[in-house]
């Protein structure tokens, strides 16, 4: 019986990532690790995984930091395959599982390999763990890196550990995923398709700082109406919340367009819908779900309203919350790259030129702004309070770490040395934020 791996890979789809198959297999072979660099359009997540299906023996794990990432992942994988969802490829999130003993690719959330990991981290039958989108720096994304290494340290030399990134800053998580010298790189270059920028500042006076304002987001929707106007293909908006999703795609809607909004708390099949081709051209309104881990068919042009939500945490208070940034110019980019994946495409940035120059040129981590409680706990239940002993990407903020060690002492989660208690077992076990 022929392989469905090797099938696929006898006759790869056209993507740039396929010149570098070898290469990352030579890596992840030899020296047990390798970071993918590969811009967002070239085939990693499509390609690696079932490359290193056809070459190891035992299942290969795939985390993606959302769910619908991994559930059009697994989606897209087993298409390519000729199967349903289920068989050679299957997907856990939570509350929601499709695979079988056949399953020889499964793509997880990065919250239920950490949960794996806690419950038994020799990880049996796994072959292979591909960390993508590692660029993103997720909290939860940062964790599971330090895990995985740490187990290919200790208990399992023989574990494969594949770190995918879409931007350039890649040297860190080499070092981090490498044991005694630091993981090789394989760099993916992307064909380039041109895409043409176009500057849509608001009017004076309209401002744009919280993403929330009526004026600004009638900008936005003024701005996706010319480019339907002007331009061909589907067209992917982007704005920072789901409330702006849905004022955006109240707007919209009513024209020749079947409008759709994406973005986190919609059910499976709305989220579905919005990466399903149609038989309509599109409008698709998303938050940043769409930005790296998901492909939206059919889009030649992108509008950036350059805004996103984030978690932040006022740690003198212990309050946390959502506010609304601007996107760095790495984010920008990522953004931009939606439009010209398969051929030449345009982005209509709602700001200016100078303003994108004062952009950062990085998105900060998560680690630095965000609650450290539940990350806490879960390095408690390693055995390693405070990261002790492991090798996190980025260092833990003492004043969030102070905050977080007085919350989990005050609920009896942790003891007096940092040490996870029996009932910081019961609540890991909940699954919900130790708070």
């Amino acid at each position: 019986m022929v392989d469905p791996f090797e099938k696929l890979l006898s006759r790869p789809p056209d993507l740039p990532v396929v010149g570098a198959l070898d290469q990352v297999l030579r890596a992840a072979t030899t020296h047990g690790a390798v970071v993918v660099d590969a811009p967002p359009g070239t085939g990693k997540t499509t390609l690696v995984p079932p490359a290193l299906a056809a070459t190891l023996e035992g299942v290969v794990v795939v985390t993606q930091p959302r769910r619908v990432a991994a559930r059009a992942a697994a989606r897209r994988l087993a298409a390519l395959l000729g199967e349903p969802v289920g068989g050679s490829v299957g997907f856990t999130v939570r509350g929601e599982s499709r695979r079988s003993a056949r399953t020889r690719v499964e793509v997880v959330t990065t919250g239920v390999l950490v949960r794996r990991l806690q419950r038994d981290p020799e990880l049996p039958g796994v072959a292979a763990v591909v960390l993508d989108e590692v660029h993103e720096r997720h909290l939860e994304q940062d964790l599971a890196t330090a895990l995985v290494r740490d187990v290919r340290a200790h208990l399992r030399p023989d574990v494969v550990v594949v770190a995918m990134s879409a931007t350039s800053q890649v040297d860190a998580t080499a070092g981090v995923i490498g044991l005694e010298e630091p993981a090789p790189v394989v760099r993916v270059q992307a064909r380039p398709h041109p895409l043409e920028v176009r500057w849509c500042p608001p009017p004076s006076g309209v401002v744009a700082s919280d993403g929330r304002s009526g004026a600004f987001l009638d900008h936005v929707v003024g701005v996706a109406r010319a480019a339907l106007t002007g331009e061909q293909g589907d067209v992917l908006v982007f704005v920072p919340g789901a409330r702006e999703v849905d004022h955006v795609v109240r707007r919209l809607r009513g024209g020749e367009v079947d409008v759709l909004p994406l973005h986190g708390r919609l059910d499976a099949a709305a989220q579905d819908r919005a990466l399903a081709p149609g038989a309509r051209r599109r409008v698709v309104v998303a938050t940043t779900v769409a930005e790296s881990s998901l492909t939206v068919p059919g889009v030649r042009v992108v509008v950036d309203s350059g805004l996103a939500r984030e978690p932040r945490t006022d740690h003198r208070r212990g309050l946390q919350g959502l506010v609304t940034v601007s996107v760095s110019r790495a984010g920008a980019e990522q953004r931009a790259g939606r439009a010209a994946r398969l051929g030449p495409g345009t982005v209509y940035r709602c700001w200016s030129q100078v303003d994108h120059a004062r952009l950062p040129e990085q998105p900060s981590p998560q680690v630095s702004t965000a609650d450290l409680t539940g990350v806490l706990l879960e390095l408690a239940a390693w055995g390693a309070p405070r990261g002790r002993g492991l090798r996190l990407p980025g260092p833990l903020p003492d004043a969030a770490v102070e905050v977080a060690e007085r919350t989990l002492r005050g609920i009896g989660a942790v003891d007096a040395a940092g040490a996870i208690t029996p009932r910081g077992r019961r609540v890991l076990a909940l699954g919900l934020d130790p708070r």
